[in-house]
């Protein structure tokens, strides 16, 4: 049986190299918080407890950390007093617990809950994570012996023979409870920065004769949103991990690099999207549907069978049934377009609810918003909307109801009626040549004015 485990989520820091009015770990990367990336992937492991240490900005985090998850503790840092600091106030949050505490960082949104397992699961009191670095100068390294990990030492500290070891400090790290309470209760100050440094767990649980491990993982988890650049690298790494497990899990990208996912967009197999599709959360794409290139989704579910694009839009609240075609141009927001829809080109549909096998013709709107409010427009199956059809809402479309080409419809028009409503036409026969002869003398005056003056 395995043991249980709580989560602290260190996420106090103001970030100031970030030159930024907003806390680090609430900038977006692939569209979500850096933090919510981080509780994502503790979260997947099923803690018993998840505890999130706030600080800088600490109302606006400890908002962002309930709309991930309700049910998460807010501890609060008041004084920056460092990493080992921070643990200790999760402390009076683990009390009457009993087994493993994990602790990351909210800053490092690229950490893999198997990672996380593998700290919960080592056997070892305490358990650091390690990674062999590219460029390894900056990073603290782990001193290790055929005991197990010894100590950690930082770069600035450390000794040519210590920089010489690849071995560095991935920051992650587990710890039994209440072990935990006890080491932080020793832990000291004394340095440059008069700090409390989580790393000198390490050391503390050694003396005591605690063995201490090591459990490795790649160098992109342990990535820290510390800058801009950062941010930046982060998201690049987040995109190509995200396009490969889509390939690997049977999803075709005809030109992957410019396909950009968001932290939870879901495509079933056999799906294919093309190029330059950029994916806002709350997308689910089911198997065999096609997304073409250029278009944008966001908060949308496309069922079995559906295209979309090329040069699409889909918003929140749209929801496209089987075999439902949604062409360039066309717009879909709070809409409902049921199994065999066809909206080929240059439209807008908004609060809708579109019947089945009902054909949109090009350059139809639905007039939801009369400045105030919104208003839907219904439209039952089979039905025939004429290009050029203005559905001033509310309204209702019957089944099988025809819509003349450059209508306004204003009315509810019953089902296997043909609205009509347009202004009557009306010829002058001459007239065109006399307007045009009567604007150019417009012109000619209007030219001789400006010499004259």
């Amino acid at each position: 049986m395995s043991r249980s485990t709580a989560l602290v989520i260190l996420a106090a820091g103001q970030g100031t190299r970030m030159n930024s009015d907003l806390p680090k770990v609430l900038h977006k990367l692939a569209g979500a918080p850096v933090l919510a990336h981080a509780m994502r992937a503790g979260a997947q492991i099923e803690p018993d407890r998840t505890i999130v240490v706030t600080g800088h900005e600490a109302e606006q985090v400890e908002q962002a950390v309930r709309e991930f998850d309700e049910a998460a503790i807010c501890v609060r840092q008041t004084e920056q007093l460092g990493t080992g600091h921070a643990v200790a106030q999760a402390l009076p949050a683990l009390e009457g617990f009993s087994g493993r505490v994990i602790i990351l960082y909210g800053d490092t949104p690229l950490v893999r809950p198997e990672t996380l397992q593998a700290l919960a699961d080592n056997p070892a009191e305490i358990a650091i994570t390690g990674f062999h670095a590219a460029d390894p100068r900056r990073y603290g390294r782990l001193i290790t012996s055929d005991r197990g990990l010894e100590r950690i030492v930082e770069f600035k500290d450390a000794k040519d023979e210590e920089r010489a070891i690849s071995l560095c400090n991935g920051g992650m790290m587990a710890v039994s409870y209440p072990l935990l309470a006890e080491l932080l209760a020793e832990m000291k100050n004394d340095n440059a920065a008069g700090e409390y440094y989580l790393t000198d767990l390490v050391s503390l649980a050694r003396a005591r004769g605690a063995q201490a491990a090591v459990v490795m993982c790649k160098e992109d988890e342990v990535l820290g949103v510390d800058t801009r650049s950062q941010l930046a690298r982060a998201e690049a790494l987040f995109q190509a991990r995200a396009r490969a497990e889509a390939l690997e899990n049977g999803v075709t990208l005809t030109a992957p690099e410019t396909v950009f996912f968001a932290f939870d967009t879901v495509i079933g197999r056999d799906a294919i999207v093309g190029p330059n599709v950029v994916f806002g959360s709350g997308v689910t794409v089911e198997s065999g549907a096609e997304i073409r290139a250029f278009c944008h989704l966001e908060g949308c579910h496309i069922s079995r069978g559906a295209t979309v694009g090329p040069f699409a839009r889909l918003r929140p609240g749209a929801e496209l049934a089987e075999d439902v075609h949604v062409g360039n141009f066309v717009e879909i927001k709070n809409a409902i377009l049921d199994e065999g829809v066809k909206v080929g080109h240059l439209s807008y549909l908004g609060d809708a609810h579109v019947g089945e096998h009902t054909n949109i013709g090009a350059g139809t709107i639905t007039c939801n918003y009369d400045g105030v409010m919104k208003h839907r427009t219904e439209i039952g199956a089979r039905a025939f909307i004429g290009s050029d059809t203005m559905l001033v809402a509310p309204v209702r479309i019957g089944a099988g109801a025809f819509t003349a080409t450059g209508s306004v419809i204003t009315q509810d028009v019953p089902a296997e009626a043909l609205a009509i409503a347009r202004a009557r036409q009306e010829n002058k026969p001459g007239f065109a040549t006399r307007l045009v002869e009567k604007l150019k003398k417009a012109k000619a005056a209007r030219a001789a004015r400006r010499e004259l003056n």
